[in-house]
């Protein structure tokens, strides 16, 4: 028999079979509200009803755009399109009167101070599927719409007389679509509940990720995504009071909502916050108790990472929850609790919604109180302080330095230009090249939160990472300002400029061009040019060149990874026209030499100039390998440096002709379904010429194989460095907890004068780990391009036995294979998406791996 949490008849709010679909959206809905029969049902747009079958985003638009068009109370904002075009809209919705008055009402709560004023509304967000095949909360997210649109209780007109109601009904669209498509295709006309069906089982990528793969679900905090950026600029707008957050998890779990476990809560979240969601929870206990729903709190999950939707609010005056309903992943599910169907889910999710709507609505007071006092006691924390704030510093790349400042600002936090240079720690730092951060503003926690560098924690369990440090991602000098006297600011906050190069006197008649490798495009420059025909080489020894700047000669040092574009091996008609356009486009500044004979150093024509070829980059991918890194190596080198990546499933390598690709990358995952023909395969071709780059897993893997000249720490020998003669059975997730590093920022130090160093002008370099994956020590010369230091933890937890035994070892190798090249990482070196620091690593391995001369046989 199916147990009676499935089949039970809920009295007073609907009628629930697991064996049929419901067909009307009032079945999920209170029995005891009238509805606005002028309001069209989700059903009469779709031509079926919710939880019928899975819906697609063109669908739901279509439906979410109709009920707007009906109902008085909802206004649609469109607030931007994904990667695949797909729309991004906001629902908002209240009384007409607030309505008619949105943007006054947004725009006196954008005013530090009169945003929590007794008059001013409530604003409550509710976030639906961010993980794309979590598709409950999107088909949730149309009965939460109707039923504020369309009940004519007296109560909900006047709750929402007072009240704003944000609804982003699919936060997740492309991801939303990639699963729908899976699950419509593979789902039979007879439901089946056989949890090893493929219709529970997606393809690589999975729906729960963006286009290119990422979790938007940790991109709050970092921006690294469009669909990120596009929300946070109406989440900012809002300033919402509570944001519900819309998930699932496992079929055989049941449901989970805040608190989460309260050992690991950020220590910058008030206490107060915690309370609060613990008074919310009454609320959803309560609706979900009267309709004998199993559900739990205060374990698994934690509000440490504030990347999420449930905890970017927490250190922006709101109180974010975190909603989990166990998942069907298809229409029905068999689970340890029984049945588990698709409308079960849906169910659960609009019980919650709106136990959210309730709770908050009955606590309007204290949340307005709340908010009010969180911004209050954060001008305290900042007057608490032993420093002022923070001094940003970076000579050479504006552009990474104008990423870090843009997301500041998309933050809310304010960053001011210095007008005179500045003396700190007896040290200059040129007003040029630095920017000030105050923790005196509004933004104080968010401050904090992307400028920690916390690695002591009550709890050493992590949901997610602890360290996500900003400045140390970017790879930006930050450092803490005492006292300000002498420091000298601009008056207005930094502003996005426009573009830095200006390239309109490049000399047509010049015997070379020459731009600098520091500049973090310079990769996506030297791809475009190489693509279009200009022959380029590299510089492998430092030279000084004279030449003309704004009508005077000036002589200029160039660092090696300098790239030069002689004019005497050109081929290309029109080059100069394109190495100009590009340049301009790209926005490096290029430097004309008039003379082959420079003025220290190697000459133009030296062999110490190698020449560069285009490359062409194949990826594993498929089953098995991490969506996610492969996700983040796709970012970069496709979106951001505009390479394309040949992206092969594992499965498929035996079919593929090597012989015309230049580099094989293999990111984080297991490799089985590679057997020996193929790692022969492969391993030919690297000794014929080719550069394979192997990250984390797959550096394993290549070391396994004997294509890597390197050894890993064994798991036993990880194991060795913890004492377990006295613990308990108890200890036994802490002893777990410190056996991992699940996300934290080491500090390594960089071989400058390698080749894949080149453009690095700084041998401290921030690495972000979150494996035990350690290799062991080489004697071989030449071999390691980085080394961790002898103390790396620079930010989050990792037990001191592992960082001890992680100090000193190789993070980055390379080293000769036959005529080609094989180059290893224990680390992601473009994490997601938001890691610039140590990313262009992976462009230098792409262009200067023939540059390097290291072999093994040393």
């Amino acid at each position: 028999m199916l147990p009676r949490l499935f089949l039970a008849v809920l009295v007073g709010f609907f009628i629930f079979s697991p064996l049929s679909y419901a067909a009307k959206v009032t079945d999920y809905l209170p029995t005891d509200h009238t509805y606005n029969q002028a309001i069209p049902t989700p059903e009469s747009s779709l031509g079926f009803g919710i939880g019928e079958r899975h819906i697609r985003h063109d669908q739901l638009l279509n439906y979410i755009k109709v009920l707007a068009n009906s109902s008085e109370r909802i206004t649609l904002t469109d607030i931007g399109q994904t990667q695949e075009l797909r729309q991004q809209v906001l629902l908002t919705i209240s009384s007409k009167g607030n309505l008619a008055n949105l943007s006054k009402i947004l725009a006196k709560r954008s005013t530090t101070g009169s945003a929590d004023d007794i008059s001013s509304p409530l604003v409550i967000w509710l976030g639906y599927s961010v993980h794309g095949d979590e598709i409950s909360g999107a088909n949730a997210a149309m009965a939460v719409a109707y039923h504020l649109a369309a009940s004519e209780n007296t109560d909900i007109k006047q709750m929402l007389e007072n009240t704003l109601i944000v609804i982003e009904p699919s936060i997740n669209p492309d991801g939303m679509d990639r699963f729908v498509q899976w699950a419509n295709m593979h789902r039979g006309s007879t439901p089946n509940a056989d949890p090893n069906h493929i219709e529970h089982h997606q393809g690589w990528l999975t729906g729960r990720t963006n286009h290119f793969g990422f979790d938007l679900n940790r991109d709050w905090l970092l921006l690294a995504q469009k669909e990120s950026q596009h929300r946070l600029a109406y989440f900012h707008q809002y300033q919402p009071h509570v944001l519900g957050d819309f998930h699932e998890m496992s079929a055989n779990g049941s449901y989970f909502f805040q608190p989460g476990i309260p050992t690991r809560t950020h220590p910058l979240t008030p206490s107060a916050n915690t309370e609060m969601t613990q008074l919310l929870a009454t609320y959803h206990a309560k609706a979900l108790d009267k309709n004998d729903r199993l559900y739990y709190s205060q374990e698994n999950f934690d509000d440490f990472y504030y990347g999420k939707g449930s905890t970017y609010p927490d250190i922006n005056g709101g109180v974010g929850v975190l909603f989990e309903q166990a998942s069907s992943r298809g229409m029905q599910q068999n689970s340890d609790n029984g049945l588990l169907t698709f409308e079960f889910g849906i169910q659960n999710h609009v019980l919650t919604s709106l136990s959210t709507i309730e709770g908050a609505w009955k606590n309007k007071t204290k949340l307005l109180s709340y908010r009010k006092n969180f911004y209050k006691e954060s001008e305290k924390l900042a007057d608490q302080e032993s420093f002022s704030g923070y001094l940003l510093h970076e000579t050479h790349d504006f552009y990474r330095l104008n990423v870090l400042l843009d997301k500041l600002k998309q933050h809310q936090i304010k960053v001011y230009p210095l007008t005179e240079d500045f003396r700190l720690a007896g040290v200059v730092y040129a007003k040029e090249h630095s920017f000030y951060v105050p923790l005196d503003q509004r933004q104080y926690r968010v401050i904090q939160a992307l400028f920690s560098q916390q690695t002591q924690f009550e709890d050493n369990t992590f949901y997610d990472v602890s360290g996500w440090t900003m400045p140390l991602a970017m790879d930006i000098d930050f450092y803490r300002v005492g006292r300000t006297w002498g420091l000298k600011l601009a008056d207005n906050a930094w502003e996005k400029p426009t573009n830095i190069a200006d390239n309109s006197g490049i000399e047509q008649q010049a015997y070379a061009y020459a731009f600098e490798w520091h500049h973090f495009l310079a990769p996506k420059l030297l791809n475009d040019l190489l693509n279009k025909g200009i022959k380029a080489k590299v510089a492998t020894k430092t030279f000084s060149s004279r030449f003309k700047l704004d009508g005077k000669m000036v002589n200029k040092d160039f660092a090696r990874g300098s790239i030069i574009i002689p004019a005497g091996i050109q081929t290309q008609l029109n080059w100069r026209d394109i190495v100009t356009q590009s340049s301009q486009k790209i926005d490096i500044p290029i430097n004309s030499l008039s003379t082959g004979l420079t003025v220290k150093g190697i000459d133009i024509g030296s062999g110490s100039f190698r020449l560069l070829s285009p490359v062409k980059v194949l990826m594993l991918g498929g089953k098995g390998v991490s969506q996610y890194e492969s996700a983040e190596m796709l970012f970069y080198l496709d979106d951001t440096l505009s390479i394309p990546v040949t992206v092969v499933e594992q499965q498929r390598l035996a079919k593929i002709e090597l012989s015309g690709y230049s580099h094989i990358i293999m990111v984080d995952g297991k490799y089985d379904s590679l057997g020996q023909d193929d790692v022969d395969k492969i391993a030919a071709w690297t000794k014929s010429g080719g550069v394979i780059f192997g990250q984390k897993r797959a550096a394993k893997f290549l070391s396994e194989y004997e294509l890597l000249a390197m050894n890993f720490v064994t798991t036993n020998e990880i194991n060795q460095l913890f004492d377990t003669d006295n613990v308990r059975y108890q200890d036994k997730e802490k002893l777990a907890g410190r056996k991992r590093i699940a996300g934290a920022i080491f500090e390594s130090r960089l071989d400058t004068s390698h080749p894949l160093a080149y453009g690095y002008t700084d041998n401290r370099l921030p690495l972000f780990r979150n494996s035990t994956l350690i290799l062991q020590h080489s004697s071989k010369p030449f071999i390691s391009v980085a080394k961790y230091n002898a103390r790396p933890l620079l930010s989050g937890y990792a037990d001191k036995n592992m960082v001890n035994r992680v100090a000193n070892s190789s993070a980055i190798v390379a080293h000769n294979y036959g005529n080609g090249r094989v180059i290893a990482s224990t680390d992601n070196l473009a994490f997601r998406g938001y890691w610039l620091g140590s990313s262009k690593l992976i462009a230098n391995s792409l262009f200067f791996a023939k540059a390097f001369n290291a072999s093994t046989t040393h």
